[in-house]
């Protein structure tokens, strides 16, 4: 029996309890969904055995027996393939056999994040991306800059660039920021060799510095680099309290897409350091809400000239409503 409210099918490789931006991402989606009339449900690792991948315990493995079914008793009217992983290829292979339309998004610089973590040649999984989403109806990235990267990497699929947001009723912070002595720097996302997370420790003695998050190389960091605060996942009101504290938020990695975490930051009026990439140049206003610099040093320092209030400003544009406006509007139905 078809659901009175059109049905929207997210199938994704993360659990729901999994703290990224793809999370964050589907979970926002989510609400905005609901209030405009939809019925959004979830394939994910939960619906099937799983394992932590090796050597990276927050990514979850799941082994997609009998997706179809599953599938097919949510019997959806719309159908979004989040990420590229095990669930996500046995979906796609399902709905390609069935003739079943659907559209995909592309969260993470996947080849590079092989690459880092288990030096697979980027030639090899760009082109398994690009056979990923071949036959998606619509590609959804994060950014302009993202778009013109996958055509470059050959990409033939209509792509749209799709913005992303920030929650203030759960992330806002009552404390009034007073510059410190000695600048305290914020890192906040996972801890792990991809994140370039190395090149901002390095700079310990001249900052205090403090990682929020968690990962595979926390461990090792923590011993090597003994001045810096290790404190691991905090949200909400927390997380926030941490963004007013700070002086300014080190966004070090060079291969994220977006980074949502930069726009959580400079909501509560914190500028970004960051190197001059993907995901922060589509961010970061130099001179207004950050510093992009090949010096990491350079940029953090730079930063402590802004004016808190004017970079809150700019993170005006970066909503929920916003994304969620794109993502429906880039709906596919299924037949």
């Amino acid at each position: 029996m078809k659901n009175l409210m059109p049905t929207i099918l997210i199938i994704t490789d993360n659990l729901k309890t999994q703290i990224n931006g793809v999370v964050t991402t589907f979970n926002n989606i989510e609400k905005h969904a609901v209030k405009n009339g939809y019925n959004i449900k979830f394939i994910d690792p939960s619906d099937f055995k799983y394992f932590s991948c090796p050597g990276y315990p927050e990514v979850k493995i799941g082994i997609p027996r009998k997706i179809g079914s599953k599938i097919e008793k949510v019997n959806p009217d719309y159908i979004h393939i989040a990420t590229e992983g095990p669930i996500g290829f046995a979906a796609r292979l399902w709905l390609n056999k069935k003739g079943w339309k659907y559209n995909t998004s592309y969260h993470t610089k996947f080849p590079e994040f092989l690459k880092e973590i288990y030096y697979i040649p980027l030639s090899l999984t760009y082109a398994y991306v690009r056979w990923f989403h071949k036959d998606s109806i619509k590609v959804l990235t994060t950014t302009e800059t993202m778009v013109e990267d996958l055509k470059n990497h050959g990409f033939k699929s209509c792509i749209e660039s799709w913005t992303r947001g920030v929650d203030n009723k759960e992330l806002n912070s009552s404390i009034k920021h007073v510059r410190n002595k000695i600048p305290k720097v914020l890192y906040v996302g996972r801890v792990s060799r991809e994140k370039n997370l190395e090149k901002l420790l390095e700079l310990e003695n001249k900052f205090s510095i403090t990682v929020v998050g968690a990962g595979p190389d926390r461990a090792r960091l923590s011993k090597k680099y003994t001045n810096t605060k290790f404190v691991g996942y905090k949200q909400g009101k927390q997380l926030a309290d941490y963004y007013a504290l700070s002086d300014v938020f080190a966004f070090p990695s060079c291969t994220d897409t977006f980074g949502i975490v930069m726009i959580e930051a400079i909501s509560l009026g914190t500028p970004v350091a960051a190197y001059p990439v993907q995901g922060p140049l589509d961010i970061i206003e130099p001179g207004i809400n950050g510093y992009l610099d090949e010096n990491l040093s350079t940029a953090i320092t730079t930063c402590l000239s802004l004016d808190r209030d004017v970079v809150r400003q700019t993170s005006d544009k970066w909503n929920w409503n916003n994304c969620w406006d794109i993502f429906e509007r880039n709906l596919v139905d299924k037949k």
